[in-house]
């Protein structure tokens, strides 16, 4: 298994977004516009028919400009809208069938990552890095250092870094051998989710001063 960059992920919010006056839609498309390269649809509260529609939308989105689609706990709804990958909680049960799908799972303690690369996992979410209103059970953030450690603790596996992450923080986690950032805050409740993930595209890759 070898770790590939993954970039910007925007992780997928309908109330923060509604908060910031946007469709759900609508602030997914606004990051893809900026750049993001995948997109972890959560909304697991949703009936399975809303669910479903919300998953299709997201797929002809993402699919219209290369970017990968990521569903979280749902391998079956996965498969059935085309999507990239799975992405499992901490204690979701793997899957116990080869369905095509790219599989990752939630991280919080270095003994989670070793676990979830043994599992082979072809990506990990490590988090919180920062505080964060979403994560309130897990703690204390990382930071930096935490994340670096982490990383360090998986060779080769795509960590991406996920918790509190805005502009300003997204070239601390790449140092400390993320292969990507995860945002939803910062994205879903953004005026802008297009310049936000520009920017932090442009810290990813040098641009930015």
């Amino acid at each position: 298994m070898t770790a590939e960059p993954i970039g910007v992920v925007a992780v997928t919010d309908r109330t923060i977004a509604q908060a910031a006056g946007h469709r759900l839609v609508d602030a997914v498309a606004g990051a893809l516009d900026g750049g993001a390269d995948a997109v972890l649809l959560r909304e697991k509260d949703l009936a399975t028919n809303d669910r479903r529609r919300l998953a299709d939308e997201l797929r002809a989105a993402t699919a219209a400009c290369g970017a990968e689609l990521w569903v979280a706990g749902d391998a079956d709804l996965a498969v059935a809208v085309g999507a990239d990958g799975v992405h499992l909680a901490a204690a979701d049960p793997w899957p116990g069938a080869d369905q095509g799908l790219r599989l990752g799972r939630s991280c919080h303690r270095v003994a989670d990552l070793l676990a979830a690369r043994d599992e082979g996992a072809d990506q990990v979410t490590y988090s919180p890095v920062f505080a964060t209103a979403s994560k309130p059970g897990y703690g204390p953030p990382l930071g930096f250092g935490g994340l670096a450690a982490g990383c360090r603790a998986v060779p080769g596996v795509a960590v991406i870094a996920l918790g509190g992450l805005e502009p300003g923080r997204a070239r601390g986690c790449a140092a400390a051998g993320a292969s990507g950032v995860a945002l939803m805050g910062a994205v879903m409740g953004a005026h802008d989710p297009a310049a936000v993930v520009r920017s932090v595209i442009d810290e990813l890759t040098g641009a930015s001063p």
